[in-house]
């Protein structure tokens, strides 16, 4: 195990997949997956903050999930409604970001999330939590943005400045769990240099152990960003 990050990763994301599956294998709602995983994210966020990984990323839910059935939904916003409870009591010393369109939670769970980003802002490590959030939807709200703003002509360093994820630098790693190779609309914009993990494990199984092999991959690797 690390006791530090010896290969200089400032920001690791995670694609948490698996949570239903893993329900459905123990004859459990789907929903019950979800529960379980809400408690693997915080272990993991915790351990990626105890060996120095300054921003942590989850995706937490997608602007498509709202096509789920409803109780898994509803316990989704719940485990996140509970979440916020949580965080306005402790925050452990992390900054925290809600990556997403808020309105989608009404005006009292919105002011909560921005109360919590303001309240959070000075301390040192980040974690964001991808909620009602979708790569598509962040770049075309940062074009709309800059466009209000009088811009006539628009830059990438302008998107990325605008993107709800630019408050903080691109994924070093993103790893996505429960066997599917694919981003599903995450971080489109910040992951074009990122290195990319997929594993058969579903994410209320994943460990610190297997997170550690691909810290330990990830050193190995040749990050050449377009050159030689």
């Amino acid at each position: 195990m690390p006791k530090d990050n010896i290969n200089g990763i400032k920001h690791i994301a995670f694609i948490m997949d698996g949570n239903g599956r893993w329900a459905k294998k123990r004859l459990m709602p789907r929903e019950f997956g979800h529960k379980y995983g809400a408690e693997k994210f915080e272990e993991i966020s915790r351990y990626c903050k105890k060996i120095g990984i300054g921003t942590v990323t989850v995706y937490a839910f997608s602007t498509e999930n709202w096509k789920r059935p409803k109780n898994e939904v509803v316990t989704i916003v719940s485990l996140f409604s509970e979440y916020i409870k949580r965080v306005e009591r402790d925050d452990e010393g992390s900054r925290i970001i809600f990556l997403g369109d808020k309105s989608a939670f009404g005006d009292e769970t919105k002011k909560k999330m921005e109360m919590i980003e303001a309240s959070t802002a000075g301390n040192p490590s980040t974690l964001c939590v991808a909620m009602n959030y979708g790569g598509h939807a962040e770049i075309v709200d940062a074009v709309n943005k800059l466009i209000k703003s009088g811009k006539t002509e628009i830059t990438e360093g302008d998107i990325t400045d605008t993107i709800w994820s630019g408050v903080v630098p691109p994924p070093d790693m993103i790893v996505r769990t429960g066997g599917e190779l694919r981003l599903s609309n995450f971080l489109l914009w910040q992951s074009s240099y990122a290195e990319l993990f997929f594993t058969d494990t579903l994410w209320p199984d994943f460990t610190v152990e297997e997170l550690d092999k691909m810290i330990d991959e990830f050193g190995k690797r040749k990050r050449r960003f377009g050159g030689v």
